[in-house]
């Protein structure tokens, strides 16, 4: 196993750090283990590190059987956090050519084609949360949907995806910040939801990370030609119309962004970790793919400033003990209804438990350092 030392990129020592922390007992059918994972092997590849690769396949084979079940899945729960940790199941067939992988693959294609919709055409976020859709649902569904597409068609199912994003947006979006509210009811029945427009009331930080991140994840995939290009660019808009709401709620002083992004120094409010790795993770990208604009009223410059703000404002929660990276001051969890009912308020958001090295926030910064390291060498070329 390679040594931690300084002069690693902290993509490859987060990542060393998960490797020695996270044991196959661990392992959960879940979107926050797929998200890491993912991110892992992501810097196994860039860096070329096969024992990663091999590491990153045995924690999938605690799920995957050899005829191709997951264990723990049910289908006829119809979540779509279910579908996360399917993202990296295309590299490992890609890889392997095991079997196993693509029939997992068409198990949860199956459950997005009987997945229930709201009237306008959008995934419930789950069974159990009727005519809800979730800025946090485009993340866990999406990426998976679009790279099947990419790979197995057909290519019309891309107009599917982006209305998916589409309806979002539409619903979730507030005129005033340009900001996106954390979920929308299409029945205006929920107790956190607005009775007129269904909105959540709050701007939760970490649920419009997943929106952004998934965003350019979905555009990785749908290819740049003239039949696929009107919904590259379709999406283009949103994440461009996205650029100057989060530069203007941006901490001026450590780079990073609030739990509940437009309260600021509310009482409660704090600078939280795995949004702001999120949002560092969209810009470095965006800049990254040239998805820029002239609407989105920033230059790739100043895109880059804030981001590589933002990183340093990330790079200040870590610590290192023993050899180990640690990743602080990352929202445990935060979600609406359910039971005990969560009501979507302001005092519910800040009252949420802060940790650290939760794999919510880890990922994300995995991800947001790799884009880094990209910046960083396309700088110096």
């Amino acid at each position: 196993m390679t040594e931690h030392n300084d002069k690693q990129p902290l993509s490859l020592r987060m990542s060393r750090s998960v490797q020695q922390t996270y044991t196959p007992d661990q392992v959960k059918w879940h979107y926050e283990h797929g998200l890491v994972l993912q991110s892992i092997y992501a810097v196994a590849k860039r860096y070329g590190c096969p024992d990663l690769t091999d590491w990153v396949r045995r924690m999938y084979d605690t799920k995957i059987t050899a005829d191709g079940g997951i264990l723990t899945y049910k289908e006829q729960e119809f979540n779509l956090d279910q579908i996360r940790p399917g993202v990296q199941l295309f590299d490992l067939d890609a890889d392997t050519h095991a079997p196993q992988y693509r029939k997992a693959i068409e198990t949860l294609r199956e459950q997005l084609r009987g997945h229930p919709r709201t009237q306008s055409g959008g995934f419930w976020h789950k069974k159990i949360y009727p005519w809800q859709m979730w800025l946090d649902g485009l993340f866990m569904a999406e990426p998976f949907y679009a790279r099947y597409v990419a790979e197995f068609g057909p290519e019309s199912d891309y107009e599917d995806i982006v209305h998916q994003f589409e309806l979002m947006y539409a619903h979730a979006r507030d005129e005033r910040t340009g900001l996106l509210y954390h979920a929308w009811d299409e029945s205006c029945k929920q107790l956190w939801a607005d009775v007129e427009t269904g909105r959540a009331p709050h701007v939760w930080g970490r649920a419009m990370g997943w929106f952004c991140m998934a965003l350019l994840d979905v555009l990785d995939w749908i290819p740049d030609t003239d039949a696929c290009r009107p919904w590259r660019d379709r999406l283009t808009v949103i994440a461009d119309s996205l650029v100057q709401p989060l530069l203007t709620f941006q901490d001026k002083g450590q780079g990073l962004w609030y739990q509940v992004v437009d309260m600021g120094t509310k009482p409660g409010n704090y600078l939280e970790t795995s949004a702001s790795a999120m949002f560092v993770y969209f810009l470095f990208k965006l800049v990254r793919l040239h998805l820029l604009s002239p609407a989105a009223g920033k230059t790739e410059a100043e895109v880059l400033a804030a981001a590589r703000k933002g990183y340093e404002g990330l790079c200040s929660r870590l610590s290192e003990e023993a050899g180990i990276l640690h990743l602080s001051g990352i929202c445990k969890v935060a979600g609406l209804g359910g039971t005990p009912y969560r009501d979507g308020s302001y005092q519910y958001y800040v009252g949420e438990p802060v940790v650290s090295d939760d794999f919510k926030g880890v990922g994300p910064f995995i991800f947001a350092s790799l884009e880094s390291e990209a910046a960083s060498e396309a700088a110096d070329h």
